[in-house]
């Protein structure tokens, strides 16, 4: 019998990054926080309600209250949380247009505007010097 080894096999996942640490009831911090606030949002609103439209429209009240934190709890796309999912999909599909074309700045174009407006200034200022000689003051009085 002290042949057999006997060695406990752990699954270990290959991305660690996929890994949450749990708190309490094998639920992670965001969850519990997410539960907890739809519990005191929905039991008070059954409660309340029930007497005034009855047990199952209090009940689906509350569940219309609860569902939008249990989303917000427990959905998750590509590592991140719904909340950044949706803000995501807000800046792509409304704040942001649908199309945008590549565009350039060509420096060689800016570079040429600029020559030409040197050019077109030197032979300005060239024209105004050969224009304008200096009179020569007359020796002689007539």
């Amino acid at each position: 019998m002290s042949d057999l080894n006997i060695m406990a096999f752990v699954n270990v996942p290959k991305d660690l990054s996929k890994v949450k640490t749990k708190v309490a009831l094998n639920l992670t911090k965001r969850q519990l926080f997410c539960f907890g606030i739809a519990a005191v949002l929905g039991i008070p609103a059954y409660l309340l309600s029930r007497g005034a439209i009855g047990n199952s429209a209090a009940a689906l009240f509350m569940i219309g209250i609860m569902l939008p934190l249990f989303f917000l709890a427990m959905y998750e796309k590509d590592g991140q949380p719904a909340e950044l999912v949706l803000r995501n999909m807000i800046r792509t599909k409304i704040v942001w247009p649908g199309k945008r074309p590549y565009k350039t700045e060509n420096l060689y174009d800016l570079m040429e505007k600029e020559a030409k407006i040197v050019a077109t200034k030197s032979k300005n200022t060239a024209k105004t010097a050969v224009g304008k000689r200096p009179k020569r003051k007359s020796t002689s009085k007539r």
